[in-house]
């Protein structure tokens, strides 16, 4: 008798427990969401709103709208639907692009099977986050020209603070009456890290695209493969952006279909951006997008409400550090083997103006602020012929003196009208 008077006190506990359990799971799913995307508006690449929420004990639903900060172009409006469970939150939804008129009218029609969906799963104690999404074909047609779209995979997953995205692309061809562009297979995998706010972040993407084909009716050009891959991090003091782009061989197999005609690589990083006017700037942009409305997202005068902040991100004179210049033309037998620096006069930045880099007398003064040099080694016979230097010259010193270029000391010739 007394352990069947414990029976109902068991299951009532249990189902308190299990209740408890179901309502934090919905409470912390929903903390997540938000917290990701006032995350993702701190970037300031992107606006976030939700037009639709419910969130309940055992399911919850809403609809996202994501669009760029500046301008809206297109949009893109998720759907989701949650089921909490104990331990894990499964999700899943539609993804539906929207262009605007203008856009719209100047693409054409998007076909496709239907509508893409994707899948997602939020654990509870953890906080770690999983998302997939599969694209069927889809073809944009307009005026003769065709866009395919082969077979396109996404993964995001992490945590607060660390994200991680893969992006598949099995094939992308363009066609454009007799002319053709195929890229693919593509990947692209990047991880993103920051602190509460994006007062600090890190991100690194590294894009491959095994190949690459441009064709017209008696020309050939095919690349394999190109990987470009960047490195960003804001932190207490500034901004750095750090690049390489990697080439593999460029073929013309109607030239020559065993000799590439380039190869090589560069890479260099800009640095020195002041981090705090980056992240007023950030911060204006975000106030200016919360001002704007669907017809008119950025209200007039914009650059000129800007121009401070640009300015300021130049405050600590930036500069561009092109380590290393590897390039290699098989076909022609010139090779390019260069690095240097270029470094930006940050004194008295209220004499530029950002308005008016248009004009020709601006964009002068902007370039008397630029100083640095390079140099190419084991130049070749020809480079030095151009440059009006003695056939024997085999180092090239550029100096770039107040936005006014010299080699070897004599002053650059024109190589162009």
């Amino acid at each position: 008798m007394r352990k069947e008077r414990l029976i109902v006190p068991t299951l009532a506990v249990i189902a308190v427990v299990w209740v408890a359990a179901q309502l934090l799971s919905s409470i912390l799913f929903e903390r997540s969401l938000h917290q990701a995307l006032e995350d993702l508006e701190a970037r300031g690449e992107w606006r976030v709103s939700r037009t639709e929420s419910r969130q309940g004990w055992l399911s919850s639903h809403g609809r996202l709208i994501l669009s760029p900060l500046l301008g809206r172009p297109w949009r893109l409006e998720l759907n989701y639907n949650a089921r909490h469970g104990i331990l894990s939150t499964d999700v899943e939804g539609s993804l539906l692009p929207r262009l605007d008129t203008v856009l719209q009218q100047a693409v054409g029609e998007v076909t496709a099977p239907s509508v893409p969906r994707w899948q997602g799963r939020y654990h509870t104690l953890s906080g770690h986050s999983e998302l997939r999404l599969a694209l069927a074909p889809f073809v944009i047609q307009q005026n003769g020209r065709e866009l395919s779209v082969r077979g396109a995979r996404l993964r995001l997953e992490g945590v607060f603070g660390d994200w991680r995205l893969r992006a598949m692309l099995d094939q992308l061809t363009l066609t454009d009456g007799m002319s053709q562009l195929a890229v693919g297979p593509t990947v692209l995998e990047s991880r993103y890290t920051y602190t509460d706010g994006a007062y600090h972040f890190s991100q690194r993407d590294h894009l491959n695209i095994e190949t690459l084909q441009l064709s017209y009716p008696a020309f050939v050009m095919q690349l394999s493969p190109l990987d470009l891959s960047s490195h960003m991090i804001l932190d207490e003091g500034e901004l750095r952006i750090k690049g390489e782009l990697e080439v593999g061989d460029v073929l013309v197999p109607s030239e020559a279909p065993d000799t590439p005609l380039m190869n090589g690589r560069i890479e260099m990083e800009l640095s020195r951006l002041n981090a705090d006017a980056v992240r007023h700037g950030i911060r204006r942009l975000r106030q200016e997008a919360a001002w704007g409305d669907s017809s008119l997202p950025m209200a007039e005068g914009l650059l000129a409400r800007l121009e401070p902040d640009l300015r300021n991100m130049l405050s600590d004179s930036p500069r561009l550090d092109v380590m290393t210049v590897a390039i290699d033309s098989p076909l022609l037998g010139i090779r390019l083997d260069a690095d240097g620096a270029l470094f930006f006069d940050a004194r008295k930045l209220d004499e530029l103006s950002v308005v008016d880099l248009d004009k020709d007398k601006e964009q002068a003064k902007w370039l008397e602020r630029i100083d640095g040099d390079f140099t190419w080694r084991e130049a070749p016979t020809v480079a030095a012929l151009w440059l009006g230097l003695p056939l024997g010259t085999r180092e090239l010193q550029f100096d770039v003196i107040r936005g006014v270029w010299r080699v070897n000391g004599r002053p650059m010739p024109e190589l162009w009208p």
